[in-house]
């Protein structure tokens, strides 16, 4: 089932999430419905916040990127073949250069800004079936983890940009807060009541 995405200024996206069991209810029709979700909307990452739940989940499917003819062959399989659900992760270190790279989010459309991250980092997290990892992922991959991180940490990419930055895009994003944008997936705005 396609769940509307939650808009830039409902509170939801600024809570830090809480961490689940393996006993969450319907924990797999969650899944289910959040990859329905975000591929409905044409993201490559979306986190439970997202969808109204403040807990540690998020998913992440870099397959979009691939078609970058800018990437060399190995970097387009790498994307191409990344699939993975993330719940309770951590982010144990960052290391790198920062880089620059324009990043947008689902829950905020239509606005795409530079943000900078470390290229490189090592997570510890549980898989869809509660199985524990500690895995180092980089690049594009790295970056679209962290994006969705910050997300269960109650961080928007916004929240990393400049105070020139923030005013330039402020009636945008008060606009969206507003539901005063179009967009070709369901979304809920704040001002809305949230359907049970």
């Amino acid at each position: 089932m396609i769940l509307p995405v939650v808009a830039y200024g409902d509170p939801v996206l600024k809570k830090v999430g809480k961490e689940i069991t393996k006993d969450y209810p319907k924990l797999d029709e969650l899944l289910d419905n959040m990859y329905d979700t975000m591929y409905n909307a044409f993201g490559v990452g979306l986190a439970a916040p997202q969808v109204g739940l403040d807990i540690r989940l998020f998913l992440v499917d870099t397959s979009p990127f691939a078609d970058d003819e800018a990437l060399t062959e190995e970097e387009q399989a790498y994307l191409k073949d990344f699939k993975q659900t993330f719940i309770n992760a951590k982010i144990l270190e960052e290391t790198g250069d920062e880089w620059a790279f324009n990043e947008g989010c689902l829950s905020i459309p239509d606005v795409r800004e530079d943000v900078f991250r470390k290229p490189t980092i090592i997570m510890e997290f549980h898989d869809e079936n509660f199985e524990k990892h500690t895995k180092t992922f980089d690049g594009l991959i790295a970056r679209v983890i962290q994006h969705e991180y910050d997300h269960i940490d109650g961080i928007l990419f916004t929240d990393k940009l400049s105070s020139l930055k923030k005013r330039l895009i402020k009636s945008r994003l008060s606009n969206i807060s507003k539901g005063k944008i179009s967009v070709d997936y369901r979304m809920r705005f704040p001002n809305q009541k949230k359907k049970r």
